[in-house]
Formats: C-alpha cells, sequence, structure tokens
C-alpha cells in the first residue's frame, strides 16, 4: 500500500502557489476531496484556538474551537453545491501528542457539522509503514495530488503536486483501505479523548501547519 509514492514524480510549489493551485482545481469538477493526515506535532499560527492552546489556556483554545462551527458549515454547504463530498483520516499515534489532543476537540466541531471523519490507530498501521509512513496528502479526485512539505523547522513550506493518474489511483485506493479500517470519529473521541486532563504543551515539539 503506498508502495509507488515515495518515487512519484512531482511538481515542488510555495504555499502561495499551491494554494491557488488547489483553489482553482477544486472548482473545476473533481469529484470527491481525500485528506490523509500523519504529523503528530504541528503549530497553527494565526488560528486563533491554537494561540490559546500553545499559550496554555485550554478552556479558552475550547471555545474558541468552536466558534469555527459556521466557517465549517459554510464550507461544507459549499461541498455540496459543487458535488464534491469529502473525506478526512486522522492517523493517531499514542501516546496521544499535546497538538493531535487539541486537534481532535477542532474536528469534533467539524463532524458535528457534518464533515466525515474517521480515525485509525497508527499501531493498526505499523506494517504498512515498515519503510516509510503513509504519506500526508490531499487528494482531488483523480486529478491531482498533494503532499504537504515542510521545512527544516517544521514549519508548512508548500507541496509537492503529482498528476500521473495511476499513482493517484493508487493512493485513493490506499485511502479506500484504510478509511474501511478507521473508527468512527466519536467512538474514539469518548473513549480516548474525552477523559483526558488538558494537555501539559510547554517545550512541546511542533511544526506549522496549513488551515483546519
Amino acid at each position: 500500500m503506498f508502495d509507488s509514492f515515495p518515487a512519484g514524480v512531482s511538481q515542488r510549489m510555495d504555499r502561495p502557489t499551491y494554494h491557488a493551485d488547489l483553489g482553482r482545481i477544486y472548482t473545476s469538477g473533481i469529484g470527491f476531496l481525500n485528506k490523509l493526515e500523519r504529523g503528530q506535532h504541528f503549530k497553527e499560527r494565526g488560528f486563533a484556538s491554537w494561540e490559546a492552546f500553545a499559550a496554555g489556556d485550554w478552556d479558552r483554545a475550547l471555545s474558541l474551537a468552536d466558534e469555527g462551527r459556521e466557517d465549517y458549515a459554510k464550507e461544507l454547504r459549499r461541498a455540496r453545491r459543487l458535488r464534491i463530498p469529502h473525506r478526512r483520516l486522522r492517523v493517531v499515534e499514542f501516546p496521544i501528542t499535546p497538538y493531535v489532543q487539541w486537534e481532535l476537540f477542532v474536528l469534533r466541531v467539524r463532524v458535528e457539522t457534518g464533515d466525515a471523519i474517521r480515525i485509525i490507530d497508527a499501531r493498526d498501521i505499523a506494517g504498512i509503514e515498515r519503510s516509510h509512513p503513509v504519506p500526508e496528502v490531499v487528494i482531488l479526485g483523480d486529478v491531482v495530488m498533494y503532499e504537504v512539505v515542510y521545512d527544516g523547522d517544521g514549519n508548512a513550506d508548500g507541496a509537492k503536486r503529482y498528476i500521473d493518474s495511476a499513482l493517484i489511483r493508487e493512493t485513493n485506493a490506499g485511502f479506500d483501505a484504510l478509511y474501511a479500517r478507521g473508527e468512527a470519529f466519536f467512538d474514539f473521541f469518548d473513549r480516548e479523548i474525552a477523559p483526558l486532563a488538558p494537555p501539559r504543551v510547554s517545550g512541546a515539539p511542533t511544526g506549522l501547519r496549513g488551515s483546519r
């Protein structure tokens, strides 16, 4: 699974070019959007909920996360108008990192607005990841695929753009297989996340992240 991905041919894009290309392709009749998230440590500078989380104000972080509810609902309404179903699969390692603990509260709001998000335990894909981790990608139908790129300090630095149809089909097939194995969001959240104490974030390693 994902065997061909490391050798895939791609075009390097900086962040503005990546975001512009993503928006252009998204509105051109792509069919669906699949998103696979693998990293466990990120920063989201400028996102108020993350800023509160990073400052150690957990209650405010959760309150601000909920304030994004209408924006997420608008995003999903737009996707429905364009007939572009969204699916997201979040890989989670144990012990759960402070970032992922916070992020899953944000994703909870998205799920409550109708987003189709599932969770998979990293231990359940250890066999798949013997030689390399599963890719962190955004796939727009069978048209184009993006792998987010990070600089040496872990800051988001654009993306690699793939257009090889065979590689995109293979990656989508891998996504489909893992998504089917994933756990319903609230089954995981209620069991593993809700009982946790607020995270301690001091000194936690992170890397810049794009929008939720």
